[in-house]
């Protein structure tokens, strides 16, 4: 893609209803997070992660039969 195609796509996307132009922000953003940025997790996930480190703290952690019976059931 080159410097001019991109030009046409922003010149396009300027006349688009807001709404639409929303949109492909969102779009835009998310594809530049997969692919160059850093990973911005949302409130579902950052919850998941701080109960994991809450638990890792109380010492609730499997055990290596845990792990082992875990590994072996997805090979």
């Amino acid at each position: 893609m080159t410097r001019p195609d991109i030009e046409l796509i922003l010149e396009q996307v300027a006349t688009w209803p807001e709404e639409a132009q929303e949109e492909f922000l969102t779009s835009f953003n998310e594809i530049e997070a997969k692919h160059v940025g850093v990973y911005q997790l949302n409130d579902e996930e950052r919850a998941a992660v701080l109960r994991g480190l809450a638990e890792m703290r109380a010492g609730q952690l499997a055990s290596e039969e845990e792990i082992g019976a875990l590994f072996n059931r997805f090979r």
